[in-house]
Order: structure tokens, then C-alpha cells, then sequence
């Protein structure tokens, strides 16, 4: 009886996918940390509820993050490339004048700063992925960001 719940169990480890990544095929997985102090004039605006930022610091993420304030202390950070193609000459969104989402002007790609989710998804099979997170936590008059 023994033997066989070990069969059971080596089959099961066996018979596991280790496949299940969701990870974005178009963006590396950078390891950084930036501190962004809320006092400096380039990171006051992360003060208000519902604006957001872009830091282009050199090598913080692919092509810079974007920081939103989500309320409640709370702050949101993802990938400043966009998510559904390698990055290249146009690739680097901006911010829009709403300060809540961003667009990739390489086909008008627009996504939302506060869940990072694609906003105008074009129709079809194709799999489109969403924006690359990463963490941000709250301390004092500092927002760290890092992956």
C-alpha cells in the first residue's frame, strides 16, 4: 500500500506543468529600486489622488515606470514600455493629459494607470497582455518602487 502512494505521488509531480508563466514575452524581468521622494518638485504631483508620473531614470525598468496615486496612501507602479511589442523607437508610452492613462503611440495602444489593464483591445485570437506591474509601497514622504 506503501509503494503505491508513492507511485501516486511521483506521478502526480511528474504529470505538473511547469509552463504556467503569464510572464510578458516582450519585456525583460529588471531587478531595481527607486525612491521617489514626494518633496521634490518632479514627484509632488503623486501628492493628489489620481495623478501619475513618469520617471525615465536610467535603469529603472525597461524604458522607465509610470507612479500613480491610487488614494489612501496607496500607489500603483508599472512599465513605461508597452507591453505588446519588443521595445523599439516608439514604444515608450506617455502620459496623458488626464494623468490616468497612458498611450503607446507606435498604434495608439491606451492603458489605464490605476489597474494597468488595455483599454481599447483590438478584436480577434490575438493575446494581448496587459501592463507590466510592479511593486510600490508608501513610507513617510517616500514611494519606493521595485521589481
Amino acid at each position: 500500500m506503501k509503494s503505491l502512494f508513492y507511485v501516486l505521488i511521483v506521478l502526480l509531480l511528474f504529470s505538473c506543468s511547469t509552463d504556467r508563466t503569464n510572464r510578458n514575452p516582450y519585456l525583460q524581468d529588471i531587478g531595481f529600486r527607486i525612491d521617489l521622494n514626494l518633496s521634490l518638485p518632479s514627484y509632488s504631483a503623486l501628492k493628489n489622488t489620481g495623478n501619475g508620473v513618469y520617471v525615465g531614470s536610467q535603469g529603472v525598468g525597461t524604458r522607465g515606470v509610470f507612479v500613480i496615486n491610487t488614494g489612501f496612501n496607496s500607489f500603483m507602479a508599472f512599465e513605461a514600455s508597452c507591453p505588446n511589442h519588443e521595445p523599439n523607437a516608439c514604444s515608450t508610452m506617455t502620459l496623458d493629459s488626464d494623468k490616468q492613462n497612458v498611450t503607446c503611440s507606435c498604434e495608439d495602444y491606451k492603458y489605464n494607470l490605476f489597474t494597468g489593464q488595455f483599454l481599447n483591445r483590438p478584436e480577434g485570437d490575438v493575446k494581448y497582455h496587459d501592463m507590466l506591474f510592479y511593486s510600490a509601497t508608501f513610507n513617510g514622504n517616500v514611494v519606493t518602487v521595485r521589481n
